[in-house]
């Protein structure tokens, strides 16, 4: 059996090209958690921080741990800036996207957010609005977004911070972008 579909538009397919195609993604899908992981990897440039990125979110996600968080919550807080490489004018939302079909929406709703949240600390410093989060001031999440900012993203530059190493979240991770845990958003 070819692992190729027989056609070259979409409205030519056939129920057995897209019976091979989902079997081919159930296949890409299982390696998902191994594909994040790799790509917290890339993270080891600094940015101009006096830590990587990687780092950043080593310590992020520690405080988050060390902090009580649910296992949910602290993948999320590992990966909130996954999307710094691949779209750095809205990270956020790239992040946000890539988690969720395995999160609640709070967590997704924090991620999606979190890029103008953080911005209080310093857009009055770059000519912006430090208070631009405040649109959203009404929504329900809006404080866990706060809290999210002030408690593990903001103050985890720090070169002396003793983080957990990427190999203590990474059942963590697998857990939680487990294929059993996808949600279709069609």
């Amino acid at each position: 059996m070819s692992d190729l579909v027989s056609f070259t538009r979409m409205k030519d397919g056939t129920a057995e090209d897209y019976a091979l195609l989902g079997r081919l993604e159930a296949e890409e899908m299982k390696s998902f958690p191994d594909r994040v992981l790799g790509w917290l990897g890339t993270m080891g440039d600094s940015a101009g921080y006096q830590v990587s990125r990687l780092e950043h979110s080593l310590q992020a996600a520690t405080r988050a741990h060390r902090a009580g968080e649910d296992e949910e919550t602290v993948v999320c807080v590992l990966l909130h800036d996954i999307g710094d490489h691949l779209a750095p004018a809205n990270h956020s939302e790239v992040a946000a996207a890539v988690l969720r079909p395995y999160v609640g929406d709070k967590n997704y709703w924090i991620v999606k957010h979190h890029g103008v949240f953080q911005g209080y600390y310093y857009f009055h410093l770059t000519g912006q609005d430090r208070n631009a989060r405040d649109r959203w001031r009404d929504h329900p999440y809006y404080q866990a977004t706060v809290d999210f900012g002030e408690n593990y993203d903001q103050c985890s530059f720090d070169p002396a911070y003793d983080s957990e190493p990427l190999s203590f979240f990474e059942p963590m991770v697998r857990r939680v972008l487990d294929e059993s845990r996808r949600r279709s958003w069609a």
